[in-house]
């Protein structure tokens, strides 16, 4: 149901996002730890700085997830309700 109110009270497939944060993740740790063999320390630098911009939305997503349904709604939860400003129609 579009309300026309979506990027106010958008939703996030949270779970989506936690199992991309995970590939995301395992990858950067072998990015890492491949280039650092390798003798090429601008890659593992650059993985290194994806691995932790990777861990910073790992844990916001966890954060979310522990939140409960406001943040993780299940299929019994409806869409929100437009906020109309404190107004009422």
């Amino acid at each position: 149901m579009r309300t026309g109110n979506e990027p106010v009270n958008a939703r996030s497939a949270l779970r989506l996002r936690f199992w991309l944060s995970m590939w995301g993740l395992l990858w950067a740790v072998f990015g890492t730890t491949v280039f650092s063999l390798l003798g090429s320390p601008g890659w593992a630098t650059a993985c290194g700085v994806l691995f932790l911009i990777v861990m910073v939305d790992l844990t916001v997503v966890l954060h979310h997830i522990h939140q409960g349904p406001h943040w993780q709604p299940g299929r019994s939860i409806p869409p929100y309700e437009p906020d109309h400003g404190g107004r009422r129609r």
